[in-house]
């Protein structure tokens, strides 16, 4: 049988109908609320006594269903350009998470000079990888990892970190044997209330785009 082919480009020459959406309409559009801008945050929660220039400022990150009705992960975007004990704690996630290391030197990505520490598992079972090129790692839901050392940053590292939640959040292992699920949302206001801080109170995620 013939190999049935076809032409990309008048497919992609197609006469589909536009409407280009103002600032102004924006709000009111169908997909209006599929379209978000990121605001710059400022986010400099580190342990005490560690410094507070180790990332480029300002920072981008997507902080899921709270700015895009509906959404089913969050995102962070930084750039590490000192070194930085990130994460110190173990912890697990009901969702997969996803984490990204690349060179922040662009456009050459590869272009990548730093030492960082990560463990996945706990206990006996525990393994810490040392990372020190471009690497992608995947953390199933309910795998323990952490800690997550940035020990060495020879030249700037863009770090994503995916996690397929409504909102970032965490279980932790409490010293009297519980867990808790902990979530942190940054420093954005709330969605109903721009004079108040966002306290992860949950009910933005119950929100629609098409509402």
């Amino acid at each position: 049988m013939a190999e049935k082919k076809f032409d990309l480009r008048k497919l992609q020459e197609a006469d589909v109908p536009k409407h280009y959406i103002s600032a102004e309409e924006k709000e009111t559009a169908k997909f209006g609320k599929l379209v978000f801008e990121f605001p710059q945050e400022r986010n400099e929660i580190v342990a005490e006594g560690d410094p507070v220039d180790y990332i480029v400022k300002p920072q981008a990150y997507f902080r899921g269903a709270s700015q895009i009705p509906g959404s089913e992960f969050n995102q962070s975007y930084q750039i590490f350009v000192k070194p930085f004990f990130l994460d110190r704690v173990q912890h697990r996630h009901v969702k997969d998470e996803f984490l990204v290391f690349l060179g922040a030197s662009f456009p050459n990505v590869f272009d990548f000079d730093a030492h960082i520490e990560l463990t996945i598992g706990k206990g006996e079972e525990a393994e810490t990888y040392i990372i020190t090129k471009p690497t992608i790692v995947r953390i199933p839901a309910g795998v323990y990892h952490c800690p997550l050392n940035f020990k060495e940053i020879n030249k700037p590292v863009l770090f994503l970190a995916t996690l397929f939640t409504p909102m970032f959040g965490g279980i932790y292992d409490m010293p009297d044997g519980t867990t808790q699920e902990m979530y942190y949302n940054g420093p954005v206001p709330c969605k109903y209330d721009a004079n108040k801080k966002c306290d992860t109170c949950g009910k933005c995620l119950q929100e629609s785009w098409e509402r």
